[in-house]
């Protein structure tokens, strides 16, 4: 299954450009500046807005005033710091204290709606636009059954009260001149949990929420957003403490064109890290596990089918929607955990941070059993910002090996059908008996449609692979690059690896895997 990713993906609009800026700023602070210093921290950290919106004059919303206050909250999200309810009171850097130090301060609630922020989106509804002719037949008014339109000299006009939403009128006009639309964010949800406050701003429903994002780069006014912890992890390097990086396979393409795979690598050791490995290699061990884990489900056990587990966002949809189903879906650790896992074995001091495109890994490496492997997780945009922070510009950097030995199928995870490719070439070639049949799908909802058909054995696939976003991980809600671009460097990156399947690893047959 494929779904059609929004033309917006990937356009440098107002509203990625002010959330881009505020990362800058931080970065910038933390960086440069003693962040013991708890006054000067306070006080620049109050600045930031004003140099986000430096116009005497609103540009984007009623006042400068309110631009700002909007940015101020989206500053504090980005520190760490919890959102305030209610009206603003207080500077920025209230309770400022609480975050200053170099380790994970967020909670499992990462994903935030800035009410002040949101504009009241209609939710679901039907609009009679100017493409109307006014026809004498009036087969809208006809078919409707709540009787909701009202005729003003032969023009329809739609009773928002008493429309019942069936859609029926939209169908029925013949000038294609009635158009249904809905709060970009609740369209986005794959898992329906936006919904509206008393006032009618938008609102997430946590018990549904599964941090995927899509929300956050869905609504134009930017009023969801993320914690971040990128200012704790830039404390933890330049306090020294012995800090390594996986880079998640997504990462192929998101600085441009002119810089390499090697050069991104390099980029990131400049910034103080010992060390950067590829997830991908966590893939690798994914692959050879989850593998035998759908041998002996499947084939020894007969189990209808296996889920993968790389997509922390769709395995907990499947596992809230569907818990009487929980085990066809995998238990494997994903790639990060893994490969985080991989880092302190090797390295007991190691302090790990995951850099990808994705919010849910926020969540995920919270979890008690992960806690462990991952300190903290930054988004590529947030990596960009640190790069301007320290002055560092890629394309001058001399490329680095490649962060391996990682597997061309492992680095093809990022996309969408590449995990199941993956497991299927591995089980194939250790059990070449079995029949292994696949299916994939790349957003929440389709997700959804997918298991449900799996359960009812409408589908003919033994082996299925969920991503929450469009075109897989390389759809993420902290990519840089646009997705058709990002997805064909990371197949010219996967193919030019120096083998292709998990089982030619050497560090895995060296570890008896």
């Amino acid at each position: 299954m494929k779904v059609e990713i929004p033309l917006s993906r990937g356009l440098y609009t107002d509203m990625v450009d002010i959330r881009r800026k505020v990362f800058v700023e931080i970065a910038k602070l933390f960086w440069q500046a003693d962040y013991h210093n708890l006054s000067l921290i306070k006080e620049e950290v109050g600045r930031i807005p004003y140099r986000v919106i430096n116009k005497a004059d609103p540009t984007y919303r009623c006042c400068v005033y309110r631009e700002r206050a909007i940015v101020q909250e989206r500053v504090r999200l980005a520190l760490g710091l919890p959102r305030r309810h209610g009206e603003f009171s207080g500077p920025a850097s209230e309770g400022i204290e609480q975050i200053l130090k170099p380790e994970k301060v967020r909670t499992h609630e990462i994903v935030r709606v800035i009410p002040e922020a949101c504009e009241k989106c209609p939710s679901k509804a039907f609009r009679v636009t100017s493409n109307c002719r006014q026809c004498i037949a009036h087969p809208c008014t006809l078919v409707c059954p709540a009787r909701a339109f009202d005729l003003e000299h032969h023009s329809p006009r739609i009773n928002g009260d008493k429309c019942i939403r069936c859609g029926l009128c939209e169908k029925a006009c013949p000038y294609n001149a009635i158009v249904k639309f809905d709060r970009p964010c609740a369209v986005a949800c794959g898992v329906k949990a936006i919904g509206s406050d008393q006032t009618g701003r938008a609102c997430i429903d946590y018990d549904k929420c599964v941090r995927c994002g899509m929300c956050i780069v869905a609504c134009p006014f930017g009023a969801i957003a993320d914690e971040s912890e990128f200012a704790q992890m830039i404390m933890a390097l330049r306090d020294g403490i012995p800090m390594y990086a996986i880079v998640a396979p997504a990462f192929v393409g998101q600085f441009g064109p002119f810089v390499s795979p090697g050069q991104i690598l390099a980029g990131i050791r400049r910034l103080g890290f010992r060390n950067v490995f590829e997830v991908a290699f966590g893939a690798d061990v994914a692959t050879v596990e989850e593998s035998e884990e759908w041998y002996k489900k499947v084939i020894v056990e007969k189990q209808p089918f296996l889920g993968t587990s790389c997509c922390p966002a769709w395995v907990d949809m499947a596992r809230k929607e569907f818990p009487e189903e929980a085990e066809n879906i995998s238990h494997s650790y994903t790639p990060m955990a893994t490969a985080g896992k991989r880092v302190k074995e090797r390295f007991p001091e190691a302090r790990v941070t995951f850099i990808g495109p994705c919010t849910a890994k926020k969540s995920e490496c919270l979890r008690p059993e992960l806690d462990p492997y991952i300190d903290f997780v930054i988004t590529f945009e947030e990596l960009a910002a640190i790069f301007v922070a320290a002055d560092i510009d890629l394309v001058e950097l001399a490329g680095e090996a490649e962060a391996g030995p990682v597997s061309g199928s492992g680095r093809n995870y990022a996309v969408c059908g590449g995990v199941a490719a993956a497991l299927k070439m591995q089980i194939e070639h250790h059990h070449p008996e079995a029949s292994v049949v696949v299916a994939s799908a790349d957003s929440l909802a389709d997700c959804r449609t997918m298991l449900k058909r799996a359960l009812s054995k409408e589908l003919e696939a033994n082996l299925i692979e969920g991503m929450a976003c469009p075109g897989g991980c390389v759809g993420g809600p902290g990519i840089l690059s646009p997705i058709r671009k990002a997805t064909a460097e990371i197949e010219k990156f996967s193919r030019n690896s120096s083998f292709r399947s998990a089982w030619e690893n050497p560090d895995l047959k060296d570890k008896g895997e």
